[in-house]
């Protein structure tokens, strides 16, 4: 039996629209960031096991360094050795520290290095006073007849016991004159004045003049001995009227191996040379009048030795 009530359909429910959103809202920008995310317990790593490869590195790193610094020292050893060209390559030269010592490259020759190598040595023997080795010109430093010749050179005494000096002069006359020649077969006085016809050159040569006799008659020749020209000597010659030879030295030759000179200057003074040449008086300075007279004395033998 049906149901006598009657049956009304409901209507369906509207589809609900989408919630609005509001304008601020929507407006910001979506966050990028990503979210955290932890690490499972246990899987980081403790303090000491992060130190342990950068302990590891450095000790590989050291001992890298080690075995290079064996290889190098090798090395050295061998080539010192004489396994390289002259030992020149292995940081030494002979008796010079390889420290102090600048070698030269590989490059250069033979002849280069030993020139280096000679001035490294050079420098070395002056250091410890030593005499420096001559170079290929044949120089030396300081050699013995350097020294001689240096000593010959600097002398400007001259001694009793000495030989006469040997040189060649003009004479009043132009001629000329050899000195060692001189005390061949007679004794020499020789007179210095510092110039001719001045006045107390004049008293000296006059005093040798009035006392010309007693030289000759013991055997001694007189001679003025000044650095005039020969002109200048013969107008004075024959002005005095002196009986005896002058000699012209106007480079102070032999006035400066006697001692006698002063820069520009003749110092007043006389010698005398017995036969043969030795000295055996001299006297510098003096007075003008006491020349002829001490040397006077000197060959007869009143003067106390």
């Amino acid at each position: 039996m049906s149901d006598p009530t009657p049956t009304t359909t409901a209507p369906a429910p509207a589809p609900a629209s989408a919630p609005r959103r509001s304008s601020r809202i929507s407006s910001k920008p979506q966050s990028t960031a990503k979210p955290k995310t932890t690490k499972p317990k246990g899987t980081a790593k403790s303090k000491d096991t992060a130190k342990k490869p950068a302990a590891a590195a450095k000790t590989k790193r050291g001992a890298g360094r080690k075995r290079g610094a064996d290889e190098l020292e090798e090395k050295d050893e061998l080539e010192s050795d004489g396994d390289m060209d002259g030992g020149a390559q292995s940081g030494e030269v002979e008796g010079v520290d390889a420290k102090k010592a600048k070698l030269p490259p590989a490059d250069v020759d033979d002849g280069a290095v030993e020139a280096i190598v000679q001035v490294i040595q050079n420098a070395q023997a002056d250091a410890n006073g030593d005499v420096r080795m001559a170079d290929d010109t044949g120089d030396a430093g300081a050699g013995t007849g350097d020294a001689e010749e240096g000593d010959t050179a600097q002398k400007t005494s001259f001694d009793l016991g000495d030989m006469i000096p040997s040189a060649t002069l003009k004479n009043e006359n132009g001629e000329d004159v050899e000195t060692s020649g001189l005390v061949a077969q007679r004794g020499v006085v020789l007179f210095l004045v510092p110039k001719a016809d001045t006045p107390g050159c004049t008293t000296q040569a006059c005093g040798f003049r009035d006392s010309y006799e007693e030289f000759t008659d013991l055997d001694y020749d007189v001679y003025c001995l000044s650095a005039d020209s020969p002109a200048a000597q013969t107008k004075w010659q024959t002005k005095r009227q002196l009986p005896f030879h002058l000699l012209s030295d106007p480079n102070r030759v032999l006035i400066g191996a006697l001692g006698a000179a002063d820069g520009n200057k003749t110092k007043r003074s006389h010698f005398v040379f017995e036969k043969g040449g030795k000295l055996i008086h001299k006297k510098m300075p003096l007075k003008p009048a006491d020349s002829p007279v001490l040397s006077l004395k000197a060959i007869k033998g009143e003067l106390p030795s």
